[in-house]
């Protein structure tokens, strides 16, 4: 079921779609067979375990949210409440500070090898705790299949480096676009190959910089918080509520790409102690 309707509105939320989609369903369930109940001594029916046994049907996950306060911004229309608002904030401070030098893997930048260094920044991307060199060939055994895929793809490049720096001439934004253009590789989905990208941009190892969030379907914290935050489904759409919200908060878009992972998921912590810096208050709207 799409999360947003044709009328650009969370289906769930759409007092149009929700009643068809309603109707659609009692249109399809299957004919209820009345059961004889077995009552206890005091006449009440058997209750179901909550939490136990697995439903059948359609499930809408919600998200925790702080209660409408009135809390309105076009940069943000989809947020609802000044809670929200400073979550995201705090969210969007620490994603920025991440990427400042050295960056994520600070093992990235202290590597004096191009190659060693930029598979450490692959290593790192996608989670593999083994630290295997990039000279000894050999790939991580919790990620086998995406290290194989991501050498042989190195091989067809002639070498990592080649394979991310591509043209002298491009910018360091168009570099970023082709470099994950061209690493759609077994299992490196959006997430681990934009994180790889933005690592070995932050420890200075290639001139590469995101100028976009390379928004995908699927299972992807950012996309959805983006959905949720930026209130579209259309990508392209996505992408330039995005940029206006990075250049109103002063932040690179990359940052929006943990920050808003972070903001969107459910119990992941952040610092609410820290001072908003001014550009992010006043694009939010929080001084």
């Amino acid at each position: 079921m799409p999360l947003f309707c044709r009328h650009n509105r969370l289906t769930a939320n759409c007092p149009i779609c929700s009643r068809e989609l309603e109707a659609e369903l009692r249109a399809k369930a299957p004919p209820r067979t009345r059961t004889p109940s077995t009552r206890s001594a005091s006449g009440a029916g058997p209750r179901r375990p909550r939490g136990g046994g697995r439903t059948t049907g359609v499930v809408t996950r919600r998200l925790q949210r702080a209660a409408d306060d009135g809390y309105r911004n076009p940069l943000v229309p989809g947020l609802r409440a000044t809670a929200d608002a400073e979550r995201l904030a705090a969210a969007l401070l620490a994603a920025a500070r991440r990427l400042e030098p050295p960056g994520p893997a600070p093992e990235v930048a202290a590597e004096p090898d191009l190659e060693e260094a930029t598979w450490l920044a692959f290593l790192h991307a996608i989670g593999a705790e083994e630290r295997l060199s990039w000279g000894s060939g050999e790939a991580p055994a919790s990620h086998a299949r995406t290290a194989e895929a991501y050498r042989a793809w190195s091989r067809r490049a002639g070498a990592q480096a080649a394979g991310i720096a591509g043209e002298p001439a491009w910018t360091p934004q168009r570099r970023f676009s082709r470099a994950f253009e061209r690493l759609t590789i077994s299992g490196f989905t959006r997430a681990p190959r934009f994180e790889y990208l933005v690592t070995l941009g932050a420890a200075g190892r290639y001139d590469i910089e995101a100028g976009e969030l390379h928004l995908a379907a699927g299972e992807d914290a950012t996309t959805d918080a983006a959905k949720r935050l930026l209130v579209s489904g259309d990508k392209l759409l996505l992408e330039r509520r995005a940029r206006e919200l990075a250049e109103a908060c002063a932040v690179p878009v990359a940052a929006l790409d943990r920050g808003l992972a972070v903001w969107g998921t459910p119990g992941e912590p952040v610092d609410l102690a820290d001072e908003i810096p001014a550009p992010v208050a006043a694009a939010l709207g929080l001084r």
